[in-house]
């Protein structure tokens, strides 16, 4: 039976990785939007103008899922080749 190629391997890391880091997000954004979002108008407190369920959500939420992408791109993927190897690994 042929052994699975190792690229499998690495593209199914980096899969869940990214699947980790949508989760995350919407954690993130679901957590500020509703959390601080279901008050009443009267007691929302403003950041930059927007309230702050919003800029929390998705302005700081943006932000920090940005530098984690290019933190994870950088340091825990890994470049694999796409063409065909005769030698084994």
């Amino acid at each position: 039976m042929k052994e699975t190629d190792w690229r499998f391997k690495i593209a199914n890391r980096e899969a869940l990785i990214g699947v980790g880091l949508a989760l995350f997000n919407f954690v993130w954004w679901f957590g500020f939007a509703y959390g601080m979002g279901s008050r009443p108008v009267e007691e929302y407190t403003y950041i930059f103008g927007l309230p702050d369920w919003f800029f929390y959500s998705c302005v700081l939420g943006f932000l920090l899922i940005v530098v984690l992408v290019i933190v994870i791109v950088k340091f825990f993927f890994v470049e694999v080749p796409f063409e065909e190897e005769d030698e084994e690994r």
